[in-house]
């Protein structure tokens, strides 16, 4: 029997829908909470291609809400102990395992050679770059997050509106799973939803999962739809290796979590924004931290007293 006969009795699929799954490339962005789901409803859906990121390594603290990794896998990349995974639940899958950051360099490449864009990092700075990307590229992304014992998954981009456009401004809490937790259930419901998503997409039911958004929290659903939300300005992210000689680079990591500052010349000021020195006339800011989070906020309040250009940088948990 066909393994996607199931799926293929659907008049939503049929043989025409299976072979628009099989010819689709997915990039996934993150091989954590959400992204363990993901990579089995569409590699069990028959997905033909899937380019895997992920800089992190299995943890036993991950195992609780990543069950597609086994006590072996510990200390493994996690794209290569999930392209392992993958390749034993559908061998027809390729699966290209990058155990890399996603950054503003190489994520307009990696956008471009994808049919769809599945953000399951859970990280401020990869959500927004990969946002930057797909909507310029026209590219769409299935973007989700997960806190505690809530979450959202929305789709953006590809013709609907960016995820700027319905998150313009810096989130007011900084937590994370680590911080916070999360209960392993709601993120694996949330990533399931994003692979949904992103089946609907390739087979081009209506309603169109762009312009949708799921919020679930303690156990409720609600649901919106953003078709109009209007577009928003704000600071970029920007990869190390784009910055310049001539740019004012404030880092704002105190010492003791970063002893090697962003640039031999930065300047180390973990309160910048409100005060401290301004750029000058025409001089680029780049405001570097670890998630990007700090740098968006300093960013919002040093516009408020200075107009010129300002960009972030998110050097992530190793760069120390």
């Amino acid at each position: 029997m066909n393994r996607y006969a199931r799926q293929m009795v659907l008049p939503e699929v049929g043989a025409e829908g299976q072979e628009r799954i099989a010819a689709a490339h997915a990039l996934v962005v993150g091989a954590g909470g959400l992204g363990v789901p993901v990579l089995q409803y569409l590699a069990g859906a028959g997905i033909g291609r899937i380019t895997l990121v992920d800089p992190d390594t299995v943890e036993e603290s991950n195992l609780h809400r990543q069950p597609l990794y086994r006590m072996k896998d510990i200390g493994q990349p996690k794209v290569r102990a999930a392209a392992q995974a993958v390749a034993r639940l559908n061998p027809a899958v390729e699966i290209e395992a990058l155990a890399d950051r996603l950054t503003p360099l190489n994520a307009p490449v990696l956008v471009a050679a994808a049919n769809v864009v599945l953000d399951c990092a859970d990280s401020y700075a990869a959500s927004y770059t990969l946002s930057d990307a797909c909507l310029a590229a026209g590219k769409p992304l299935i973007s989700a997050s997960a806190l505690g014992l809530a979450g959202y998954v929305g789709g953006f981009c590809g013709g609907a509106p960016s995820l700027r456009a319905l998150f313009p401004d810096p989130p007011d809490s900084g937590q994370t799973c680590a911080t916070a937790g999360v209960l392993g259930p709601v993120v694996g419901m949330l990533g399931c939803i994003q692979a949904q998503m992103a089946l609907r997409l390739l087979l081009g039911t209506t309603p169109s999962p762009l312009g949708e958004f799921i919020r679930f929290d303690n156990g409720r659903f609600t649901q919106f739809r953003f078709d109009a939300a209007p577009e928003a300005d704000g600071p970029r992210f920007i990869a190390r290796e784009d910055i310049r000689a001539a740019d004012l680079v404030i880092d704002l990591r105190p010492e003791d979590e970063a002893p090697r500052k962003a640039t031999p010349d930065a300047l180390r000021i973990p309160g910048y924004g409100a005060a401290g020195p301004l750029p000058d006339p025409g001089q680029r800011v780049v405001l570097a931290c670890r998630s990007g989070l700090r740098s968006w906020r300093a960013a919002d309040a040093l516009s408020r007293r200075w107009s010129g250009e300002i960009t972030l940088l998110a050097l992530g948990d190793d760069d120390r």
